[in-house]
Order: structure tokens, then C-alpha cells, then sequence
């Protein structure tokens, strides 16, 4: 199957590409990037004429709980661990497998018609949201959120196990990573199982660190360390991570993910909900530690649109630390695309747009509302003003997936 897309506005994030590139055409034969220039002909191809539109990478989000669209502006005023103790986890046990793919299928469809082309899950009764993916064609990243507060840490992992004997050769467009949910919901002894588990079957790790204040003093009790990175050095090294949220991080703390292949994922959205504060995204760049940008579940993150996401993002760096050079847009943008590619180590697939990558891309039309005019600075917009309903087009892995062309 051919697709060629004709006259666009093209931002690549691509190293080595210009930032903006002018009517050019993109050709798309099955799931790669055959050709990007001016005045592609091809008579095989689905031809769509874009018209201007901008074309851009889709957007990774690199933390989120897929089936949690259920708990929708469920929560207001509740500190995160009362959130999950009182509030979540009790509706969670109660739940079929026809909720997960349910609530699975109406996440992939904001994901979808907001943007989004690939996400990093972390959830159970993982083979209904597999389904879900599966039927609704989007990429993803999950797992079999493994925990032991409550003795059945080796039910979950067994339980990963089989997921990943079963699947891992199902679609490329699935893949998989262990899911910790956090340090303060494991003991030592799980963690070193779960991570030799990880090093063992070259699979990255993705969890929750550093959440809120509370989560870092019990990892400090329960380990019996100073800073919670100290028992990432200590039982971490070696295996690719994924960590949401890291909020409280102390500068001890970052001197030590320096050093480790740590990626960040920022949810400032959900960080802002739960009164947990915000994270030092400045810092980690400063140091060269890779960030990324989530919306965790819409349970606390509200929803899909990783527009908002950026736009947070950007505010609060520039406003906390008083410096309006803090995240300048294009780099925001770097976040959201090129980063969340290099986290899940699919940068050489996915993130960018050039000559043999996937597919994975989306077309918004900034002329479409008021808020959008005049564009003085085509990154900025994207950035402050473009909302997920500007998204016109979507392809994952050169399939087409929403056209309001």
C-alpha cells in the first residue's frame, strides 16, 4: 500500500533536516518513509492533499494507565496514596475483563483523534488491553504492573511471564517492558528479583518514582538509604529505565540518575492534580538526562491531549525557576516526539520523520480556529495555542487512522 501526502508544512525533528520545510510531499509505502521532497508523483498512490497543514512526528506518551478513561475526573482533593487507597484500587478490583478492553478502546480513540501515536502503558489483565491496541491499530509499550505490598508479588510476575511467552511475537506494533509500580510498593528482595528478571530478558523498566514527598520517605525507610536513587544504583545499573513523574528529586539524587540510562517521564498535569508538586525538568536537562512528557491516567491527568501536556510543561519550568528561556517551544516539541522515542529505544523507528523511518506521523491544520491567528512563531503555537481537536490526520505505522481531511 502506497500513501502520498502532498503539500505540506513539514517539522521533522529530524537532526540534519531543516526545522521547517515548505510544501513538500511525503511518500509512504506500507509502513516507511519511501521519499520526502517537492512534486512526488506516483500514479499506485492514495494521494492526500494537505493543503499547508503542518505534518509533525504523532506524540509519544511515555507513562499513562490505558483503561483508566473510566476514572475520568474522578478525583478532586485527595492527596495521591488516599487517591489510590480509597478511591482507585477499590473500583479496580472490582473490574472485568470487558471494562479493560471497554475502557481501553475509548482511550485509544482520544489517543487518536488528539495526536497520539504511541504509548507506554502500565496496567493489568494485560492481554484485554493487547486486544484493544491490537483492534484500534495504535502502537504501544505495556506491561503487567508488578508490586508485592500485599505478598502476591510472584503471582504478578508469573503473570508477565506469560504474557510476554504468548506475545511478544503477536505485533510489532506491541512491545513490551517490566512495569514496577514504584519502590514503596516492593521490598528489597522483590526489587532484586524483579530487576534481575528485567537484565535477564534485556527488557527496559518502566515506574513511578519520586512521586510526592510521602513515596520518597517511605522508600528511605524501607531501604534504608538517604535519597531514593540510591537503591536505583544499587539495583538498577545496567537496565534502561522509564521513571514517572520524579518530582521530589534532591540534586544527590540527580547526580546519581546522571549516571545510570535513566529516562524521564514528566506529567505535570497529573503532578498539578494530586498537590504533588513539580518536577526540576530544567535540572534533569541541564544534565543531560533525557526527558520525556505523559499524561499518566485520565484519572488524574484529565485526558489524551499531549498538547496541554506540552504547554504545561513549558509554563511551569519557565515560571519556577523565573526564566522565560527555560523550555523554549521547539525543544518542548522535542519532549513530546524524538525523546519519548529514544526512552522506549525506538529512535532509529519512530520520533522523527526522514527517509526510512515508520510511518507513525500526524497532520494538524493551525487556519482552522480564531485562537490560532495570527502564527508569528509556528513552535510557540503549537505549543500554547494547538489543541488535540486541531488534528486533522493521523497514520501509525503507515496506516491511516483518522482523516478529516
Amino acid at each position: 500500500m502506497k500513501v502520498l501526502l502532498k503539500n505540506c508544512k513539514l517539522i521533522s525533528m529530524q537532526e540534519g533536516r531543516e526545522k521547517i520545510e515548505d510544501n513538500v510531499d511525503i511518500l509512504i509505502e506500507d509502513s516507511y518513509i519511501k521519499n520526502i521532497q517537492k512534486n512526488i508523483t506516483d500514479d499506485e498512490a492514495q494521494k492526500v492533499n494537505l493543503n499547508g497543514k503542518v505534518v509533525m512526528p504523532g506524540f509519544i506518551n511515555t507513562h499513562a494507565h490505558v483503561p483508566m478513561s473510566l476514572f475520568k475526573e474522578s478525583v478532586d482533593g485527595y492527596l495521591l496514596q488516599d487517591w489510590l487507597e480509597k478511591k482507585i484500587w477499590p473500583i479496580e478490583d472490582k473490574l472485568t475483563s470487558d471494562d479493560i478492553y471497554k475502557y481501553s478502546k475509548i482511550t485509544f480513540d482520544e489517543m487518536i483523534n488528539t495526536g497520539t501515536t504511541c504509548i507506554n502503558d502500565q496496567y493489568f489483565n494485560t492481554e484485554d488491553i493487547i486486544k484493544a491496541a491490537n483492534d484500534k491499530k495504535i502502537r504501544i509499550e505495556l506491561t503487567r504492573t508488578l508490586m508485592d505490598s500485599d505478598g502476591n508479588g510472584k503471582q504478578r510476575l508469573d503473570e508477565l511471564k506469560y504474557i510476554l511467552d504468548k506475545y511478544s511475537d503477536y505485533n510489532p506494533n506491541i512491545t513490551f517492558n517490566v512495569g514496577v509500580h514504584g519502590l514503596y510498593t516492593s521490598n528489597e528482595k522483590y526489587i532484586k528479583e524483579v530487576t534481575d528478571f528485567a537484565r535477564k530478558n534485556n527488557l527496559k523498566i518502566h515506574m513511578h518514582f519520586c512521586e510526592n514527598s510521602k513515596e520518597v520517605e517511605d522508600i528511605k525507610r524501607e531501604y534504608k538509604v538517604e535519597y531514593p536513587a540510591q537503591v536505583l544504583e544499587k539495583y538498577f545499573r545496567g537496565i534502561k529505565l522509564i521513571l514517572a513523574h520524579c518530582v521530589k528529586l534532591t540534586d544527590e539524587d540527580i547526580k546519581i540518575l546522571k549516571e545510570l540510562d535513566v529516562s524521564v517521564s514528566h506529567c505535570p498535569v497529573s503532578n498539578l492534580k494530586l498537590g504533588c508538586g513539580v518536577a526540576p525538568v530544567q535540572k534533569l536537562l541541564d544534565n543531560d538526562i533525557n526527558v520525556t512528557l505523559g499524561t499518566d491516567g485520565q484519572g488524574s491527568g484529565s485526558n489524551m491531549d499531549m498538547f496541554e501536556t506540552m504547554k504545561f510543561a513549558a509554563l511551569l519550568q519557565k515560571g519556577i525557576n523565573e526564566n522565560p528561556l527555560n523550555m523554549m517551544a521547539y525543544d518542548v516539541i522535542k519532549l513530546a516526539t524524538i525523546n519519548g522515542a529514544k526512552a522506549l529505544g525506538k529512535e532509529n523507528e519512530i520520533g522523527s520523520i526522514d527517509i526510512n523511518k515508520k510511518a507513525d506521523l500526524i497532520a494538524i491544520d493551525l487556519e482552522s480556529t480564531c485562537v490560532n491567528k495570527p502564527i508569528n512563531d509556528i513552535f510557540s503555537t503549537i505549543v500554547y495555542n494547538v489543541k488535540g481537536i486541531n488534528v486533522q490526520f493521523l497514520m501509525t505505522n503507515g496506516e491511516i487512522l483518522l482523516n478529516k481531511i
